[in-house]
């Protein structure tokens, strides 16, 4: 597993934790599936935070083209969070006997979800190099060929 990897995990844990907690004040005042959307974009604004600053190094991009890819792979992140949070609160775990904490179960299975497909979207979608990161990466050449400094964006 590579370092970034880890970083994301570690990343996406804590902002999985602020959307699995948060899902709790925001029951008090919405139905289930209301706060299980309103919990994620509460973590999904912390997610942006560290992905773009300590996971994918992407401060020296534009902000506001990541933020609108952000929201873009984190809406089939929502949708799959929705979705699972739904079946096992709804559908699975009553059939099973589970009568005491079933929402906060569900939405835990709901918040795991979007792990993978999350990854991968912000590392090639949002926060992947651009066009001008691959000429900025080029070793530039002296007269000699020889190297004479490269420029590369952090890892």
């Amino acid at each position: 597993m590579t370092g970034q990897a880890i970083r994301f995990l570690i990343a996406g844990g804590l902002a999985a934790l602020v959307n699995w907690s948060s899902r709790f004040a925001y029951s008090r005042i919405a139905t289930y599936e209301i706060a299980v959307v309103l919990a994620y974009v509460t973590g999904m604004a912390i997610a942006f935070r560290l992905m773009r600053s300590w996971v994918f190094h992407g401060e020296n991009r534009p902000v506001g083209r990541q933020v609108v890819t952000f929201v873009a792979v984190n809406v089939l992140g929502l949708l799959q969070t929705l979705i699972v949070s739904s079946l096992f609160a709804r559908w699975i775990l009553p059939p099973l006997g589970m009568g005491s904490h079933v929402e906060a179960i569900a939405h835990a299975a709901g918040v795991g979800a979007p792990v993978i497909t999350s990854f991968i979207g912000h590392k090639w979608v949002t926060f992947g190099k651009s066009a001008q990161d691959d000429i900025a990466a080029r070793v530039l050449l002296d007269k000699s060929g020889s190297a004479t400094r490269t420029v590369s964006p952090p890892a």
